[in-house]
């Protein structure tokens, strides 16, 4: 390719609208609390509330996230949901991850 030619390139196709996710802290099957102080009930938003989302459970969660965002499926669960589970053994912390037209 010549000087120049790199302007000429297609810009990529323009993203659609992605579905917001939100995440919740549906059941603590260990006997600690959590460190980040999540607890069942707990809703947080994906886009608006990531900081606010214990790491360690965001990590976990994230390729489902991504599954449901981009309109796949994941075996096991109901269409546009997720379940996951926190890593932290003690704490074992519950989430569900929905797909919100």
């Amino acid at each position: 390719m010549g000087e120049g030619t790199a302007s000429l390139k297609p810009a990529g196709a323009p993203r659609g609208k992605r579905p917001s996710i939100h995440i919740t802290c549906v059941d603590q099957l260990g006997k600690c609390r959590c460190h980040h102080g999540h607890k069942p009930g707990d809703v947080f938003d994906f886009d608006r509330d990531r900081g606010k989302l214990c790491p360690m459970a965001c990590h976990v969660g994230f390729p489902y996230i991504d599954i449901l965002r981009y309109g796949g499926a994941v075996p096991g669960n109901e269409p546009g949901t997720a379940k996951f589970c926190c890593p932290e053994v003690d704490t074992l912390n519950v989430f569900l991850a929905e797909v919100v037209e």
